[in-house]
């Protein structure tokens, strides 16, 4: 799969930048990598639905986290899921 190799690229730059464990960036790479492996599992064991609840907290984590960077830094975020090619880039909604 070619986005697991790029996950792999992206991890190895995580790992040369020690410091940056609790940055944005980091968090939403090590929840999608739990995310993607969940999503696998699920494929084995489709009635599994204790790790389903655990999926669906961190879903709920990591679109509070990509919400937060995206109002903090717009460029940071359109780079961040672009490399993890986890949305759509669209513009927020304004109120």
């Amino acid at each position: 799969m070619v986005k697991n190799s790029f996950i792999s690229i992206i991890s190895q730059e995580q790992e040369e930048k020690k410091e940056n464990k609790g940055s944005v960036e980091f968090q939403v790479f090590s929840f999608t990598n739990k995310i993607r492996r969940l999503v696998s599992h699920f494929k084995l064991h489709k009635k599994d639905f204790l790790s389903q609840r655990g999926l669906l907290i961190i879903l709920g984590k990591r679109q509070r986290l990509l919400a937060y960077l995206s109002k903090k830094n717009r460029v940071r975020y359109k780079k961040l899921i672009g490399q993890l090619d986890i949305r759509d880039i669209r513009e927020p909604k304004t109120r």
